[in-house]
């Protein structure tokens, strides 16, 4: 049965693919090497290295204090109860990396809220 003029391309571009595989993969492997080394001297010529550690070290506590006032869960649907969990999460971890981090307090945490934070973030109870 002969095939059409499509299918004998599909058909080469196919065999095509496959012949170049392993010189895709090797050029992949050259570029993430490059990049690695690229990294590596990178590093090397800065004197400064941006470790969490030695940022952290620098922060400087702000006297600003931000309350959520979580009490109105209640009258929210579970869509956007979620919604303001994932904002609750951002905001407490970008505070956590800022240089003049600001006094980050939840009041009237319960009922919808606290269950899907427990239910999706069981790492909340440990927040400072």
């Amino acid at each position: 049965e002969s095939m059409s003029k499509r299918q004998r391309k599909k058909l080469l571009k196919q065999k095509q693919w496959e012949e170049q595989k392993d010189l895709r993969r090797q050029k992949r492997k050259e570029k993430r090497q490059k990049r690695k080394l690229e990294r590596q001297s990178k590093l090397d010529s800065n004197n400064e290295v941006n470790d969490r550690k030695r940022m952290r070290r620098e922060v400087v506590p702000s006297t600003l204090r931000l309350i959520v006032d979580c009490s109105f869960d209640d009258l929210m649907v579970l869509k956007d109860v979620k919604k303001l969990h994932k904002q609750i999460q951002r905001c407490y971890a970008e505070n956590r990396k800022a240089f003049h981090p600001v006094q980050f307090y939840l009041t009237s945490h319960g009922g919808q809220l606290k269950s899907n934070m427990n239910e999706n973030d069981k790492g909340w109870v440990n927040w400072k």
